[in-house]
C-alpha cells in the first residue's frame, strides 16, 4: 500500500478536486472567511493504492458487502453501525502542544456507482463534536491488473483518494502561540492520523480478503 499527500494524476476517480497538492496538509489562512480567531481549518489531499489478488468482480463483491468486513478491519477503533451503509467511528486520542482531541466521525459508504466507491461524512446520532468538525470525502476505484510477475493470474489494483478538512477550536493557551508553530503542529497531527489509520486499515482489508479467499497476501515473497 502506498499513501501520499501529493496529487495522483491518473487515479481514474472523477469529480474529486484536491484541496491541497503540496507535501502535507495546509492550514487555511482565513482569507476566505473559513477561520475565526479561535478556530483553525486544516485541509489535506491524500492518495493511496493497494493490490488484491483476485479478479475485479470478486473484489467488488467483497467491497459491496461492507457490513461484514468494515467493522472487523477497523479494529481496534470502536465502530457502531448507522443505518445500513453508515458507521460511527471513534478514532482514538490524538494530541499536540499539550492539546488533545478524541474525534468521532460518521461515515456513509455509498453503494458502488459505475465502479467507483465513495465515502462521505454523516452526523453521528446523539453525538455533538466538542471543539472540532471533520469533513471526510473519499473515493475508490478498481482496475484489473495482469502481469507475469504476479503470483496469481489476475489481480485488481485499488486506488483511493481522500479530501479531508478539519476545523479545530483552539483553547486560549494555543491561540497565544505563534501561528507558524500551530500550523506545523496541526499539519503533523493530521498527517499522523491519516497515515496511521489508512496504513492499518489497508493492511487489514488485504489480510481479511485474501484469508477469506485462501489467496497469497500481496507483499509476501513467494516460496520456491
Amino acid at each position: 500500500m502506498d499513501v501520499s499527500s501529493t496529487q495522483y494524476p491518473q487515479s481514474g476517480i472523477p469529480n474529486i478536486a484536491p484541496m491541497a497538492t503540496i507535501p502535507g496538509p495546509t492550514v487555511a489562512d482565513g482569507s476566505e472567511g473559513c477561520q475565526t480567531p479561535d478556530t483553525i481549518v486544516f485541509e489535506g489531499y491524500y492518495v493511496g493504492n493497494m493490490e488484491m489478488f483476485a479478479d475485479i468482480d470478486t473484489v467488488a463483491h467483497y467491497l459491496d458487502s461492507h457490513q461484514g468486513w468494515f467493522s472487523r478491519c477497523a479494529q481496534p477503533m470502536d465502530v457502531k453501525p448507522i443505518g445500513h451503509n453508515g458507521y460511527a467511528i471513534s478514532l482514538g486520542r490524538f494530541g499536540s502542544l499539550n492539546f488533545q482531541i478524541q474525534p468521532k466521525i460518521g461515515l456513509h459508504l455509498l453503494p458502488q456507482n459505475q465502479g467507483v466507491y465513495r465515502i462521505e461524512t454523516i452526523p453521528v446520532p446523539g453525538h455533538e463534536p466538542e471543539g472540532y468538525d471533520v469533513d471526510f470525502q473519499a473515493a475508490m476505484s478498481l482496475a484489473e491488473k495482469q502481469q507475469q510477475e504476479l503470483p496469481v493470474e489476475q489481480a485488481t489494483h485499488v486506488e483511493w483518494e481522500l479530501n479531508l478538512q478539519t476545523k479545530v477550536q483552539m483553547p486560549k493557551f494555543i491561540q497565544a502561540l505563534p501561528q507558524s508553530l500551530v500550523k506545523a503542529s496541526g499539519d503533523k497531527l493530521l498527517n499522523q492520523i491519516v497515515r496511521q489509520i489508512s496504513k492499518r486499515l489497508t493492511h487489514k482489508v488485504q489480510e481479511d480478503f485474501h484469508t477469506m479467499m485462501n489467496l497469497p497476501l500481496p507483499g509476501r515473497k513467494r516460496r520456491r
